[in-house]
C-alpha cells in the first residue's frame, strides 16, 4: 500500500467508524427504549450519539493530552528537543505540531489532532532520560508520521468512542442487575430482553478492542517506514523501539496516566505487563517492526 492508499484509507474508515458509531449507539438507544418502555432514550441516545461523535472529531486531541497529563514542553528546558522536531517538520514540509511533555518515568510517546494544523506530540521525561538524541529523533519521525500519513485523527477519535463503550456497557450491566424493565410486558419477553442486554454489555468492550486491533498494526509499520524516510537512519527508531519495550516487558514503572482507552495512540504498549505483543495487542510484535525497518520493507 502506498502513502496516498493509506491516506485515502484512513480517511475512509474515520467516516466508517463514525457511520457505526451512530449506529451502534441509536440501536442500543432502541433496545433500552423498548426495553424500559420510555421512547425518550432513544431520542437521548441519537443526541448523544451526535454529540460525541462531534466532541471526538473537534476535540479529540484536548481529551487526549487531558487524559495523559501532559503539559507543554518549555521552549528553554526542552530547546533541543523543539529544535529537534522543528528541523524533521522543515525537511517534511510539515507544520510544527504542539509538544507536550508527560511527567513520566516510563518511556513512551504519541500524537493527537484533526489535522496537521491542530496536531499535537506528546513524549514522556522517561522517553527523553532512557533514549539517545538520535533515537528521541526516530522517535518524534514515527509520530510526524502518523500526522503525515493522516491518521491521527482516526486513532484520536477512537480513544473517546472506546471509553464511551466502556461506560455505556457499565450502564447496561448495572440497570440489568438494578433496574426493572418491561412495565406490564409478559415476564417472559422482560428475561429475553434482559439477556440481550447483558449479552451487549459483555460484547462491547471486546469490540472496543476490535477497533483498536483494526487500525492500528499496519499504521505503525507505516509509521515506522515514514519515520525511516525522514530521518534516513532507520537504526534511531529500531534502538528506540527495544529499549521502551524492553523497559515494559522487565517489569519496569508502568505508565502511570496510560488509559486502555489509549493504548493503540502510543508509539509502543504501555500495558504489556511483563510480556511480549501477543495477537491481542495494540502493536504489531517489537522484533518484526526492527526487522522491517533495519530490512528497509514495510511489515504488514
Amino acid at each position: 500500500m502506498t502513502l496516498y492508499q493509506q491516506q485515502s484509507s484512513n480517511i475512509r474508515k474515520t467516516w466508517l467508524l463514525v457511520t457505526v458509531f451512530l449506529i451502534a449507539t441509536i440501536g442500543l438507544g432502541w433496545f433500552l427504549s423498548y426495553y424500559f418502555g420510555d421512547p425518550s432514550i432513544l431520542y437521548i441516545a441519537i443526541a448523544f450519539a451526535l454529540v460525541m461523535n462531534m466532541v471526538s472529531y473537534w476535540s479529540s486531541h484536548k481529551i487526549a493530552i487531558a487524559v495523559s497529563g501532559a503539559k507543554k514542553a518549555d521552549e528553554i528546558q526542552y530547546r533541543d528537543i523543539h529544535t529537534m522536531l522543528e528541523n524533521l517538520c522543515i525537511s517534511q514540509g510539515m507544520q510544527k505540531p504542539e509538544l507536550y511533555i508527560i511527567q513520566d518515568s516510563a518511556p513512551n510517546a504519541f500524537a493527537s489532532g484533526r489535522n496537521e494544523k491542530n496536531a499535537v506530540v506528546a513524549v514522556t521525561t522517561g522517553l527523553l532520560s532512557v533514549l539517545e538524541p538520535n533515537e528521541v529523533e526516530g522517535v518524534l519521525a514515527h509520530e510526524l508520521a502518523h500526522i503525515k500519513n493522516k491518521d491521527i485523527l482516526l486513532a484520536s477519535m477512537v480513544v473517546v468512542l472506546v471509553g464511551f463503550i466502556a461506560i455505556i456497557s457499565d450502564i447496561l450491566i448495572r440497570s440489568m442487575i438494578f433496574g426493572r424493565g418491561g412495565g406490564d410486558r409478559d415476564n417472559r419477553l422482560g428475561i429475553i430482553l434482559a439477556i440481550v442486554g447483558v449479552v451487549l454489555a459483555i460484547l462491547s468492550p471486546i469490540i472496543a478492542k476490535l477497533i483498536q486491533l483494526a487500525i492500528s498494526r499496519k499504521r505503525e509499520y507505516m509509521a515506522d517506514a515514514s519515520a525511516a524516510l525522514m530521518t534516513r537512519y532507520p537504526e534511531g527508531l529500531a534502538n528506540a523501539l527495544q529499549k521502551i519495550e524492553n523497559h515494559y516487558v522487565t517489569g519496569k514503572s508502568p505508565l502511570k496516566k496510560g488509559t486502555k482507552a489509549m493504548e493503540h495512540m502510543y508509539i509502543a504498549n504501555p500495558f504489556l505487563g511483563g510480556k511480549k505483543s501477543s495477537l491481542w495487542s495494540t502493536h504489531p510484535p517489537t522484533e518484526k517492526r526492527v526487522k522491517a525497518l533495519l530490512s528497509g520493507q514495510v511489515g504488514l
